[in-house]
């Protein structure tokens, strides 16, 4: 694809999703930057509030294979990586894959399952990769892991782990609709047989393809001393325990460029940092003691008062 079909094809995206997904354009556009960019995304918010119908949209709109896995307390890792079986007829064991074996994996509520389930994903999700009984097993391209993840403060849930939550490239809220969105939603036709309607907009192939395009973002030097001086505002003390790690730093840049595709443009701006940066890092991150805010109301506040270079 030229540049003017790339274009077309992300316009395309952006609205048959938004046919699904009422009211939400940020929300949207922060899910497509985040799987253009080859991350894996986290969906946190209250039950019944759109998180698995966003997650089956970016599936189907995208033209990927798609497996859901509904996370419970008695799921083991076996339920998703995959088992061997004695086979008679073949005399010997063969491997039976799992639903990780796909291009979109919804882990949904992936906070009610236990820890040694949630650890089954950390290879799949940094390696593209499954190792099962010594042999390594390659996962298909691309894939993606979309959580879905209910407010830790509800019964059954168990945090997901540092280590778990660095894997997440970006972890965003949806939060009740507006007035208008909330009447679309009442008066139209059920969500769930929409998205069984929606035709892909693009195939694997050119979804690769887009993904190399946003390698070919271009980053200036002053952008990158502004990034590496937010990079450095965490790491001083003065807003969170403990600062980003240069992965994180890489990630946050991935997410930029992204963004500046999506918007249309061949270069990093400072807003497309500024905009990103609360949904790329707050989840990361734990503000100091007696600072007064949540996490995200934390980062706004570290980039309001890091000056542009």
């Amino acid at each position: 694809m030229n540049s003017v079909e790339l274009q077309s094809r992300l316009s395309r995206l952006k609205s048959q999703i938004s046919t699904i997904i009422v009211g939400k354009p940020i929300q949207i556009d922060d899910s497509l930057a985040c799987l253009l960019a080859g991350g894996h995304l986290l969906i946190e918010d209250l039950p019944g509030v759109g998180k698995t119908t966003l997650a089956h949209t970016l599936a189907v709109t995208l033209g990927l294979q798609f497996s859901r896995v509904q996370f419970t307390a008695d799921l083991m890792p076996s339920d998703l990586i995959g088992v061997s079986i004695f086979e008679r007829q073949k005399e010997g064991f063969v491997f039976h894959p799992g639903p990780v074996f796909t291009q979109v994996l919804l882990a949904d509520e992936i906070n009610r399952a236990g820890p040694k389930t949630q650890s089954a994903l950390l290879e799949a999700m940094e390696e593209h990769q499954v190792s099962v009984e010594g042999e390594t097993r390659p996962l298909p391209k691309p894939f993606f892991v979309i959580a879905t993840q209910n407010p830790s403060e509800q019964l059954g849930t168990y945090p997901l782990p540092e280590s778990q939550l660095d894997r997440f490239l970006m972890c965003i809220t949806l939060g009740y609709p507006d007035r208008q969105a909330e009447r679309a939603l009442l008066s139209g036709s059920d969500r769930r047989e929409a998205v069984a309607q929606l035709q892909p907009v693009m195939t694997s192939n050119e979804l690769i393809e887009a993904m190399n395009a946003v390698k070919q973002i271009f980053v200036s030097e002053s952008l990158l001393d502004y990034l590496q001086a937010l990079i450095a505002a965490t790491r001083s003390g003065q807003w969170f325990v403990a600062g980003l790690s240069p992965r994180a730093g890489i990630a946050v840049l991935r997410l930029a460029r992204a963004r500046a595709l999506l918007a249309g443009r061949d270069h990093v701006v400072p807003d497309d940092l500024q905009a990103l940066l609360p949904q790329a890092i707050a989840h990361r991150l734990q503000p100091v003691a007696g600072a007064g805010r949540g996490r995200r109301e934390q980062v706004r506040a570290m980039i309001e008062a890091v000056p542009l270079p």
